[in-house]
């Protein structure tokens, strides 16, 4: 251990002869101070006196952004309408075809009907007769007076 103080006291030694004295140390940190005091009151001055240039803060009115998002807004009902207006109006047309081609299928039924009525009122008239087989050279000698 005694090897340890003596290297203590050894470097406790050149310590001291490093260090300088106070009075030493005073002055030139009073010196380094006023050099850096000069020089920051110098650029303070330069940077005070230095023309500065704005730009101009672009403002934009908030109405404008109100605006553009109205705008957005109609543009999107606008669309959604005209698209709902366009899908009802195709549905609109379906009902009206299906509904005239009933129609159709209704009159041509009825068409069908009559012609039917008509072929089974021609098949009777053909088939009937207004008098019987045994009777009938006799009405067609009234036929033939009357038309005399």
């Amino acid at each position: 251990m005694s090897s340890y103080r003596e290297s203590d006291e050894a470097q406790e030694g050149r310590r001291e002869k490093d260090v300088p004295v106070p009075e030493e140390m005073d002055a030139e940190l009073e010196i380094v101070l006023k050099d850096f005091r000069s020089s920051l009151h110098a650029w303070s001055e330069a940077e005070a006196s230095r023309p500065r240039t704005t730009a101009a803060a672009v403002r934009r009115p908030r109405w404008r952004l109100a605006a553009g998002w109205a705008l957005g807004c109609a543009l999107v009902v606008g669309g959604v309408s005209g698209a709902l207006y366009e899908r009802n109006r195709e549905a609109n047309l379906a009902a009206i075809q299906h509904q005239r081609e009933v129609e159709q299928q209704k009159q041509l039924a009825a068409e069908k009907a009559r012609q039917a009525e008509e072929e089974l009122a021609k098949v009777d008239k053909e088939v009937s007769r207004d008098v019987p087989a045994a009777m009938e050279p006799l009405a067609q000698l009234m036929s033939e007076d009357e038309s005399q």
